[in-house]
């Protein structure tokens, strides 16, 4: 049987993945991760380099998925909540990773910034309605709606601790689904620039 050197790729990705979002970058033991790969560590840096390129990749793999499950597509931006929300539901690794980078990179550049960053222009395009995506001018507004979209739904989710202390050990997660769609409805936050005194 002939080596499959893309079975392997995604058997280190998806084993990073897990390592990752579980221990961080600091943390993560590239040992583990060939061990549950069921590959050697040398594979690990003949495909992906150091440790940190290995993060980078599992965030760009990550970040692939996500944007192909849960696509801008159109201007319904409480929609597009409920189904972020259900992705991240579903794939509750999605939003350890981010904390993790958020956690360990700080405000330094993250990997891939360039295409999450067109990935997050897509997506104000698609929430402003936009006819022409390439053309279209995004306001303030728009950028604000989406970021305190990523928002409601990411905490909502990466909290639980605090999910259970304010709403109660015994609210259903999918009572949360509607209500943060209504909150996105409502958001109409203009983001003017404080007064000079």
């Amino acid at each position: 049987m002939a080596y499959d050197s893309t079975a392997t790729k995604e058997r280190i990705l998806a084993a990073a993945t897990a390592e990752f979002a579980a221990h961080g970058v600091a943390g993560a033991r590239v040992d583990r991760i060939a061990t549950q790969a069921q590959a050697n560590k040398r594979a690990i840096y003949d495909y992906f380099g150091d440790k940190n390129k290995l993060f980078a990749a599992v965030l760009e793999h990550l970040m692939a998925d996500l944007a192909r499950a849960v696509p801008p597509g159109d201007d319904d931006l409480p929609a597009y909540a409920e189904r972020l929300f259900d992705y991240h539901r579903a794939h509750p690794e999605a939003l350890r990773l981010l904390m993790w980078e958020a956690l360990e990179l700080g405000d330094q550049p993250v990997p891939g910034e360039q295409a999450r960053t067109r990935h997050y222009e897509d997506k104000l395009r698609a929430a402003a309605g936009a006819a022409d995506a390439e053309a279209a001018d995004v306001d303030d507004d728009a950028r604000t709606r989406l970021f305190f979209t990523l928002g409601l739904v990411g905490w909502t989710l990466a909290m639980p601790q605090l999910r259970r202390m304010i709403l109660g050990a015994d609210l259903p997660l999918d009572h949360l689904r509607p209500a943060i769609a209504q909150a996105v409805q409502g958001l109409a936050v203009p983001v003017t620039p404080a007064a000079e005194e």
